[in-house]
């Protein structure tokens, strides 16, 4: 049970926070996590147990069983696997064993459990915190313990994680599962997984489509086949059998590749480095807040937002399977996840294409093209954008070259087979430039005239946005203009206004985290060392800010944060203080236009003169690597997905009311964005007001308040607000009706 003062908006610092019961860790797979609870704990004043080997080691105590300190937690943040141990544990499912477990946490006077796991692990910890009062009385009748320490610890808390490759549990954010998205990230062309067996006759079909791919001129083929895919006879399906049938009925050469393990291992993404840290402090922010009567919850990220849902309401949300009856009796699963829905519905569009008779006539042409500096997964975008827009039954036409190429004339149009192996390749293809079309609209309207372009769909970073505008503010002169327009943020730097998220940012936040990860490994053995890294992102501190979170930064300079040489020399202070311990590295980011004076260079001859004697300093400058590279998975899907909702948006608005009243009608430009939980349409105008012109940064800056959450990991003294903290929620079941489901089989 935890005492505290009131507060609404902070936490100011530990003092306002007294304790009589201890939080306690058990298992996770997710390094991050444990460093990011232990880190939160001590910082509110608490203690943290490690519980090593997950609830074996609750059962067996002893050294099990250790106090974790602000060091132990130290160089985790890259790791794979579990440091503190993960097992499965037979005695825990007796009452036996669940009777020692509690005697084991009350000897250490814990109270409060964080278990990360799956929804087994989840409900093994449910029913233990349901079983609590009555484990105390056995062991009060037992003499084990006394009646004083019963009264005590009369209370258990516990908040969940999800820590599960499969990511089957029904709230955490990429709810649907590794084959699927799998599928959609490497553009498959052909998925199988047990939420949807094949329609009877699968084998011709996918025979056929693979004929047709390499009819095509297509040199290579992806099927991915799920552990547990079954057909609709609930027969499996093997690689084994797939590999079999493609030789038999095609001749070509094929090969198995079974990944197994593989995908267990390796060094944690960006990604998820930082949903692990923003779980695990959120953990420990709803262990604060609980009373006797708060249920169990599991944290999660639902969209960008923190949340917190029951969590035996989570498990029998995925006990709930639909059940659906055939004529021959076989039983299917439908999987009651919209965002499974979704993807699977997003990933046929895009692998399957219909036969012309069976595409609408629109008689509609769009144009797509890439505005302002290369981002990763540009490409998925434009490849799901096309093929939406010729599911649709529009024309699609592709822009090289940005506002330049459009002026110029640099357009053509561009065929499904066109965009077939765009998802995975980095950069783009169509070309890209800064250039924008102000000087140019009358040449811009004439190619608009002389193409019948009617819609638009503008793929870029801040000149996108920008163009877009301009492009609006001159249909009071050029009816060509007056067609329905849409932007897609796209660009490492993650400043559009409008947006939470911009397509490329994930990519260039591993490129950060992984170079600062080898950076410090460099140091590995030698003396005490301080690196300062300078980071892309123009005046937006996103990349510099979030990577320092991933990559366990001490400090990170940004534009929207001014600090002076008070600051700076705080700082080293600090760094100075934590080389005495036990830690040899220090890693600080500063964002390439945080500051005109205290400059890259600066900074590392004040660090370098002011710790000489305890550390010396290296500097690196990250440059264009963090706009090269293949797109990051998160990137494909996340470019696939929201390309394709405009596609819908536009199709939506040529079919509602084309160049009729769009002249004064605001609505139809507008930018798609992430915003919180959902993607959001917002006309441009809307957005000007938000806009800070002179910097190219949104006025408000979502990832700001993950800046203390980096200082706190990084032992500042400091304040953190929880206005934004997840707040206590109920499962909604989606329930689609039995003819959705047929039509999503």
């Amino acid at each position: 049970m935890f005492s505290l003062s009131v507060f609404h908006r902070s936490i100011k610092s530990c003092s306002y926070f007294s304790f009589l019961g201890n939080l306690s860790f058990q298992h996770s797979w997710m390094n991050a996590a444990v460093r990011a609870v232990v880190r939160m704990g001590i910082y509110v004043g608490a203690k943290v147990y490690f519980v090593h080997e997950g609830y074996q080691g609750m059962v067996d105590g002893g050294d099990n069983i250790k106090e974790a300190t602000w060091e132990s937690v130290s160089s985790m943040l890259q790791m794979g696997g579990t440091v503190i141990g993960s097992a499965r544990c037979k005695d825990f499912r007796m009452h036996e064993g669940r009777l020692k477990a509690a005697h084991n946490l009350v000897q250490r006077g814990i109270t409060n459990l964080c278990v990360i796991g799956g929804d087994g692990s989840l409900t093994g910890a449910n029913l233990f915190r349901e079983e609590w009062s009555g484990l105390l009385a056995e062991l009060v009748q037992q003499g084990l313990i006394d009646e004083e320490a019963s009264q005590k610890y009369s209370a258990l808390h516990i908040v969940g994680m999800v820590g599960s490759i499969d990511n089957d549990f029904c709230v955490t954010q990429r709810k649907c599962y590794l084959a699927l998205v799998s599928a959609l990230a490497c553009g498959a062309d052909w998925v199988l997984i047990p939420e949807m067996p094949p329609e009877d006759g699968w084998e011709e079909k996918m025979c056929q489509k693979l004929s047709a791919k390499r009819a095509g001129m297509k040199r290579l083929n992806i099927i991915i086949v799920a552990e547990g895919a079954i057909d609709r006879n609930n027969q499996p399906i093997t690689s084994e059998h797939v590999k079999n049938l493609v030789v038999q009925r095609l001749g070509f050469d094929t090969r198995v590749t079974i990944l197994g393990h593989v995908q267990r291992g390796g060094t944690p993404s960006a990604f998820d480095r930082i949903l692990a840290s923003r779980m695990g402090v959120e953990a420990v922010l709803a262990l604060l807040e609980t009373t006797a009567n708060t249920p169990a919850c599991v944290v999660s990220l639902c969209g960008n937002q923190s949340v917190r849902l029951p969590l035996m309401e989570c498990v029998q949300m995925i006990q709930h399977l639909y059940l659906i009856k055939y004529n021959n009796n076989t039983n299917v699963f439908v999987c009651t996840c919209r965002s499974f829905e979704n993807n699977l519905k997003t990933y046929k569009l895009l692998a399957h294409r219909k036969p012309e008779s069976e595409l609408p006539q629109s008689n509609f042409n769009v144009a797509v093209l890439n505005v302002g500096a290369p981002a990763a997964g540009m490409n998925a975008a434009v490849r799901s954008a096309v093929r939406v827009g010729i599911s649709e039954g529009h024309k699609m036409f592709a822009v090289s070259d940005g506002f330049e190429g459009f002026y110029k004339g640099q357009i053509k149009e561009i065929k499904w087979a066109d965009v077939g192996g765009w998802t995975g390749q980095g950069g783009s293809l169509l070309g890209t430039k800064r250039t924008l079309p102000a000087k140019h609209i009358d040449k811009i309207a004439e190619q608009m005239r002389k193409y019948n372009i009617n819609a638009l769909l503008v793929i870029g970073g801040f000149e996108a946005f920008l163009g877009i505008m301009e492009l609006l503010a001159a249909r009071g002169t050029y009816e060509e203009l007056c067609v329905p327009m849409v932007m897609v943020p796209a660009t490492v730097s993650n400043n559009v206004p409008g947006s939470d998220l911009s397509i490329g940012a994930d990519t260039a936040l591993n490129a950060i985290t992984v170079t600062c990860d080898r950076i410090k490994q460099s140091a590995s053995g030698t003396k005490h060392r301080v690196f300062i890294i300078e980071t892309m992102g123009g005046y937006c501190g996103y990349l510099a800010s979030v990577g320092g979170l991933a990559a366990g930064a001490d400090a990170a300079y940004i534009f929207e944060e001014p600090f002076d040489i008070r600051d700076l020399q705080s700082n080293v202070e600090h760094l100075t203080e934590k080389m005495k311990t036990s830690i040899q590295r220090g890693l600080v980011l500063r964002n390439e236009n945080s500051n005109e004076n205290y400059t890259t260079d600066f900074i590392y001859q004040l660090y370098s003169e002011e710790g000489k004697g305890v550390f010396d300093c290296r500097k690196n400058v990250l440059g264009h690597m963090q706009q090269g590279g293949a797109p990051s998975p998160f990137d494909r899907n996340f470019g696939t997905k929201i390309a394709a909702k405009a596609m819908q948006w536009i199709s939506k608005k040529l079919n509602e009311s084309y160049r009729k009243g769009m002249k004064d009608n605001k609505d139809s430009a507008c930018l798609l964005g992430m915003r919180r939980r959902a993607l959001v349409f917002q006309p441009v105008v809307q957005l000007r007001d938000e806009t800070d012109f002179v910097h190219r940064i949104p006025k408000e800056q979502w990832w700001l308040k993950l800046r203390p959450l980096m200082k706190i990991l990084a032992k500042y003294k400091t304040s953190y607000d929880i206005s934004d903290s997840g707040q206590l929620e109920h499962v909604v079941l989606n329930r689609p009706k039995q003819s959705e489901a047929m039509a999503a089989i």
